[in-house]
């Protein structure tokens, strides 16, 4: 019986080709050898069963030997030069819930023409909020809670990978749907960090390859094509060459990688707006003084984090990145605090960075809603709010003073 059932197994591995017919007749042949004894190759069942329970019990099992055998092969049953082209996702029935966000000059707008200035934060992961039992709804009506009208969704490669891009996808489209639902908008965001183009990183959470970068953001336009509350698409977290460890990264290179990611997407979705990172931790937008990405209805990145530059921190911030919000949207996409504000020269930095942003029509994401990764928001799962969390869920619901214009 184990010679037999081998058989068939190993016909499906190596006989893909073939159709169920032809494999069913060899299957049946090879199996009635084994088992002959004095009838000869081509023996009839009958003289190798005489118990008719046990010929039937034979044929079953032989049968299911040979359905499942392309499973346990890993083999699909079609061949693979019968392939279909992927599927489009069917259209969301709550597509278009919230307005759809525009490239209009330097602002984002609504349909209407409304300017919008964007205020949010970033969460985790949905993997590793998924991992620690805390995917749901609740999750995101406690980050409408602190003011955020906008979540930036962080997608690490290495979870990316090992969730499979099938099974992450559901992740996103539950964020989706439940920002529909309480009225927020979202960011999707390749979350690594270094030197695409020489495929180095800062760490292996963040390994990837410029192939899988591409092939990440084909499948995140194909199925959010047309999603109104999916209103960015981050290309790249934060590109660095990490003082040189990284090897090198030329603007004219980082600008042609962002135009091809652009190009790409635009083939499947021509509305969400594409964010290009500038330099050195996604900080610096100097180059594009020179030489801005070459493509329409885009916007660019900043994380303009305190310890990225010395004081007087304002006019370095004109200098660095602020001067391209004059004829482009710019987005502060993530910065953070201390956790317990306890010191002045960070409490100090939270009002300023926040006002100047504000002053500039520069939409801003504060980093990061969970009690683990620094700096932390939340004091634990029960969702309690540091001292950061609660400066900036004020900040978030507007209410500075020098917000009240």
């Amino acid at each position: 019986m184990f010679l037999g059932v081998t058989s068939v197994a190993c016909l499906n591995l190596f006989s893909r080709p073939l159709q169920a017919t032809s494999l069913t007749i060899i299957s049946y042949l090879l199996f009635s050898w084994s088992y002959s004894t004095n009838a000869g190759f081509l023996a009839h069942p009958a003289e190798i069963y005489p118990d008719m329970k046990t010929k039937t019990l034979s044929w079953v099992i032989m049968l299911i030997a040979f359905i499942a055998s392309p499973v346990l092969t890993g083999q699909d049953t079609k061949p693979w030069y019968f392939g279909d082209p992927t599927p489009r996702p069917e259209p969301d029935p709550k597509a278009k819930v919230l307005p759809l966000i525009k490239v209009q000059g330097n602002k984002f707008v609504t349909e209407s023409g409304k300017t919008v200035l964007f205020r949010g934060l970033s969460i985790s992961d949905p993997d590793k909020i998924e991992r620690q039992g805390h995917w749901n709804k609740g999750h995101f009506e406690q980050v409408k809670k602190t003011g955020a009208m906008i979540v930036r969704i962080p997608v690490h490669p290495v979870a990316w990978r090992e969730r499979t891009p099938e099974k992450y996808l559901l992740l996103l489209h539950d964020a989706v749907d439940w920002c529909t639902e309480l009225g927020m908008y979202v960011i999707i965001d390749w979350h690594t960090i270094g030197n695409l183009n020489m495929e180095l990183f800062q760490d292996p959470m963040y390994n990837t390859t410029k192939t899988e970068t591409y092939e990440f953001w084909r499948t995140i336009a194909r199925n959010f094509a047309g999603h109104n509350t999916v209103a960015f698409y981050e290309l790249f977290n934060e590109p660095t060459i990490y003082r040189g460890e990284l090897g090198s990264l030329p603007w004219s290179v980082w600008k042609k990688i962002n135009e091809d990611m652009i190009s790409l997407i635009r083939a499947y979705d021509r509305e969400t707006i594409p964010l290009v990172a500038g330099l050195d931790w996604a900080y610096d937008l100097s180059p594009l003084r020179d030489d801005p990405v070459n493509a329409e209805g885009i916007a660019y990145v900043t994380h303009p984090y305190a310890f990225k530059r010395g004081q007087p921190w304002e006019p370095r911030w004109e200098e660095n990145f602020a001067f391209a919000a004059a004829d482009v949207p710019v987005v502060a996409t993530e910065f953070g605090l201390h956790t317990d504000m306890k010191s002045p020269e960070y409490q100090d930095y939270g009002n300023r960075i926040i006002k100047f942003l504000e002053d500039r029509g520069i939409s801003w994401m504060c980093w990061i809603y969970d009690p683990e990764w620094w700096p932390q928001m939340l004091k634990s799962w029960n969702y309690e709010l540091t001292e950061g969390g609660q400066f900036f869920s004020k900040a978030l619901k507007g209410e500075m003073e020098y917000q009240k214009k």
